[in-house]
């Protein structure tokens, strides 16, 4: 099961990364050429985060069977500080911005400010994501996984 989990977060990574950039596109483009938000953008930014958040619900099964909780306070080994608590975090940090920042848009009642918010929101948890994913040239700090788990 561990393994099966395993693949399906590293698959559903490349859907997660897909989706914030049409949506950072969408909104950006929206923003720069004052266009309405529309029924698009909306659901966009809703396969957002719904993807994002089936990630963490999967992420937290991993980080629960795999046991990462218990080693919280060991910040001595690389691989496990990655991912006892930096990516664990910068992963739910990003969750919330995506949640806070398509909340926020939906709140909004005029399209600029609905572009906006998205765009911002959704470009920092962007940056976040980046910087916590366990890349596969992440080796050098022992935390680099493969492109695709197994391989």
């Amino acid at each position: 099961m561990e393994a099966g989990l395993l693949h399906l977060h590293s698959f559903l990574r490349r859907i997660a990364l897909l989706a914030i950039l049409i949506s950072l596109i969408k909104s950006f483009g929206g923003m720069r050429n004052g266009k309405a938000f529309t029924a698009s953008d909306n659901r966009w930014s809703l396969i957002t985060l719904i993807v994002f958040h089936t990630q963490l619900v999967i992420g937290f099964a991993l980080y629960f069977l795999n046991g990462w909780y218990r080693y919280i306070g060991v910040m001595d080994d690389d691989r496990t500080r990655f991912f006892s608590l930096e990516h664990a975090f910068g992963m739910v940090v990003a969750v919330v911005l995506i949640t806070m920042g398509r909340s926020k848009a939906k709140k909004s009642e005029l399209s600029l400010v609905k572009h906006k918010r998205t765009f911002w929101y959704f470009l920092f948890a962007l940056i976040i994501v980046l910087a916590t994913i366990p890349w596969p040239f992440r080796e050098v700090v022992g935390a680099g996984r493969s492109w695709f788990p197994g391989m």
